[in-house]
């Protein structure tokens, strides 16, 4: 199954990244996405995905040192990359 590409990525990234961080997952999303990988964030792809979810890995971890909440935000952000619903 293919990844469908944006704004449907982007809002399920963002989607995910609620319900670790609440409301505000959409700037953090934002940041992340213009601060690492140059793009308007809503123009992500699936070619985006994988080095997206480093650089969110490596800001979750900054964050918290809670490292079972980073592996469980990581692990619901890669079944994107896989295509299974989250």
């Amino acid at each position: 199954m293919a990844i469908k590409d944006t704004p449907k990525l982007y809002y399920d990234v963002v989607d995910i990244t609620y319900d670790f961080l609440g409301p505000a997952a959409d700037r953090f999303i934002d940041r992340q996405i213009r601060n690492h990988l140059r793009k308007n964030p809503e123009r992500i792809n699936s070619h985006d995905l994988a080095g997206l979810i480093d650089w969110l890995r490596v800001a979750m971890a900054i964050l918290t040192d809670d490292d079972k909440l980073v592996n469980d935000y990581v692990r619901q952000l890669r079944k994107l990359l896989k295509g299974i619903p989250t």
